[in-house]
């Protein structure tokens, strides 16, 4: 059976860190938790768990994408074939964890991404539009339609998708690994699973509109001309001589 791991990514997450590792815990003993150079007590919450598990920590924060990179590697290095990411923010049900199993069984070279249902009454706004806005520009780079390509919840199969993909450092690394993937011809399945917004007042975010909406319009406008000089020649390439096989034998 191949083995997974869950990686838990965390930055400032005090508040809820103790509680997701916990209820990830009681699905499988093998986690790991990337403390992305935390400022509050973040460390202090996960010195207090009763049971172990594995950690990376340092020191300045660095961002998401560094953070799945060391996760990534660490993962690797334990000699695990693939690898759960989940929020540390309390967004993700870990006990939906067995669809995603389930869904490995069945499909276990692909890579896979929880679709969440975002509504209008239960997500915010800012949210709605960043996945759409991701979502569509995702459909342009790579020809393929995803409904939540801004999911932080999903299995990869590390050998098949690098950690070197990661080139951004931040937010947008996760749409980064999306298209490079399907670029190199991954298998890309959804798995609809539940999500959870608390009330304004309780909800940690570090999203900075202005600079992270900067940073993936310049991601976007990068990875539409690799899509242009790389990815649909490759199609062309690649499927033009099949094209004229069928052609010739009707």
């Amino acid at each position: 059976m191949d083995k997974i791991c869950i990686i838990i990514p965390t930055y400032n997450n005090a508040a809820t860190i103790a509680d997701v590792v916990t209820r990830v815990h009681r699905f499988t003993p093998h986690v790991i938790v990337v403390n992305d150079g935390s400022t509050d007590v973040t460390s202090a919450a996960l010195n207090g768990l009763p049971f172990a598990f594995q950690r990376v920590e340092y020191q300045p924060n660095k961002g998401k994408g560094h953070a799945l990179k060391e996760g990534f590697r660490k993962a690797l290095e334990l000699g695990y074939d693939h690898a759960i990411t989940i929020d540390s923010d309390g967004q993700h049900f870990p006990e939906d964890l067995p669809l995603l199993f389930e869904a490995h069984a069945r499909y276990p070279q692909s890579l896979l991404v929880g679709i969440r249902k975002l509504t209008p009454d239960s997500t915010p706004r800012r949210n709605t539009f960043a996945n759409r806005f991701s979502n569509f520009w995702f459909r342009v780079q790579t020809l393929r339609r995803l409904d939540d390509t801004q999911s932080g919840f999903r299995l990869y199969p590390l050998h098949r998708v690098s950690r070197h993909w990661i080139i951004t450092s931040r937010y947008e690394a996760e749409l980064e690994l999306l298209v490079m993937a399907a670029w190199m011809d991954v298998d890309i399945r959804p798995v609809d699973v539940r999500v959870y917004y608390p009330p304004q007042e309780e909800r940690v975010t570090h999203f900075r509109p202005a600079i992270d909406f900067t940073r993936i319009s310049l991601l976007n406008t990068g990875l539409c001309l690799a899509a242009i000089l790389f990815y649909l020649p490759k199609l062309v390439v690649y499927n033009l001589p099949r094209a004229i096989v069928r052609r010739l034998r009707a």
